[in-house]
């Protein structure tokens, strides 16, 4: 089933400002159409240096507004009408004379006006700056994003990296597939907040000798669509991450390691310091009891060289273990190849853990969907198929939702 639109029924007002970062802004307003939202397209008068209302126009599917004084209005008033049916508007890019337009209150143009005269309840405001790394750094308009952020405004970055200018520094504007991801996760219900979540993901990979190893399946793209979903939560997020190659999700902290004792060496110490642990790794069972130094190579025989194997730690199960005011509540993942519930329920009781989710492996590896199914003492609940960040979304919802009957039913324990 194809992921449902992240920013389906949004109305943004996207707002530019003078500068180089302009041209970030047409793909901006691609990626956010994509991702369900009308937009509507906003420019000063320096924007239009930068980038034509033309093009922002084409793809926006809507006239960009360009002046206070545009009399098609109705009533005259652009800077009112254009926020009263928006969610929000995104000033991208925010140059540092916009920016201190906005920490003084001043409206002498559509877009800083719109800005003052939106209703500040139902309409947020957010500015991704952009602008020379000397620029970004003077005190000036350090105090200027700091009154910004005290008037209720969402900063987003800005990154670091090469400047059109020729120099190196802070002041590049997050990019656009960057910008989206952010405001996705601002709309998403913040049911985590002020939690912390701590994910294991990805395969391990144990090795035989110095090119050749064991391992199990696993793309990792379950596990990093949890981190992230718990992120957009409002979680604080510790990502654990075996051998993958995958982007980490913005505002996670990723830890990376090869083996299962490795990932059990950094766990350990962390579990005590998260509220939650989902362990979606694919963890080895089995690991050589030795390493060779060197590559084993065929000797003719036709007969594999004998290889002894150990069992690796149950990461989980040790977790599971810890002192109670030591111990996340901990969720596993439980990847089948058949008789999924009937596995995962012998792995709920197994491992001593309140919540087991389970699919067939073999279904999904690799793939951007997956199918779920919840099991626990009570009994299963299904999820919807669906895509994995999806699924990641409804899965934080019933982690917010049980640890929430705990927590009312606490007092009377």
């Amino acid at each position: 089933m194809p992921a449902q639109p992240a920013l389906k029924d949004k109305h943004l007002v996207v707002g530019l400002s003078g500068g180089v970062a302009c041209y970030k802004s047409a793909e901006l307003v691609r990626e956010l159409t994509r991702a369900g939202a009308t937009v509507q397209v906003v420019m000063t008068e320096a924007a239009t240096q930068f980038i034509t209302p033309v093009t922002m126009q084409a793809l926006s599917g809507r006239t960009v507004a360009l002046s206070q004084w545009d009399s098609s209005q109705p009533n005259n008033m652009a800077h009112i009408n254009l926020s009263r049916d928006a969610d929000a508007i995104v000033v991208a890019p925010a140059s540092a004379d916009f920016i201190a337009k906005l920490a003084q209150g001043r409206a002498d143009e559509l877009l800083s006006l719109l800005c003052l005269a939106r209703p500040s309840l139902t309409c947020p405001l957010l500015v991704a700056p952009a602008m020379n790394r000397e620029m970004w750094a003077h005190p000036a308009t350090q105090r200027n994003v700091a009154q910004v952020r005290a008037d209720g405004a969402t900063v987003l970055g800005p990154a670091a990296g090469d400047q059109a200018c020729g120099e190196v520094g802070d002041g590049r504007m997050l990019e656009a597939t960057e910008l989206c991801d952010e405001l996705i996760a601002f709309f998403q219900p913040k049911r985590l907040a002020g939690r912390t979540v701590l994910v294991t993901a990805g395969p391990t990979f144990e090795a035989i000798d110095p090119v050749r190893g064991i391992t199990n399946h696993s793309s990792g793209k379950m596990g990093f669509a949890i981190a992230r979903a718990a992120a957009e939560a409002g979680a604080k997020v510790t990502l654990v991450a075996g051998p993958v190659h995958l982007p980490t999700p913005r505002g996670v902290q990723r830890i990376d390691v090869q083996s299962a004792q490795q990932m059990l060496d950094v766990v350990l110490p962390l579990a005590g310091l998260h509220e939650v642990f989902v362990a979606t790794a694919a963890v080895a069972d089995w690991r050589p009891a030795s390493i060779t130094e060197h590559k084993i190579k065929k000797d003719g025989s036709g007969r594999p060289p004998a290889l002894a194997l150990v069992e690796n730690p149950d990461i989980l199960a040790t977790v599971a273990r810890l002192p109670e005011d030591q111990r996340p509540w901990c969720v596993g993942f439980a990847a089948e190849s058949h008789d999924v519930v009937q596995h995962a329920r012998a792995k709920l009781l197994r491992k001593g853990v309140p919540l087991i989710v389970g699919n067939i492996g073999p279904a999904t590896f690799g793939r951007d969907d997956n199918t779920l199914v919840l099991v626990d003492a009570a009994g299963e609940q299904e999820l919807p198929p669906g895509d994995k960040l999806d699924l990641a979304r409804l899965l934080v919802a019933e982690i917010e939702r049980r640890m929430s009957s705990l927590t009312l039913r606490s007092p009377e324990a």
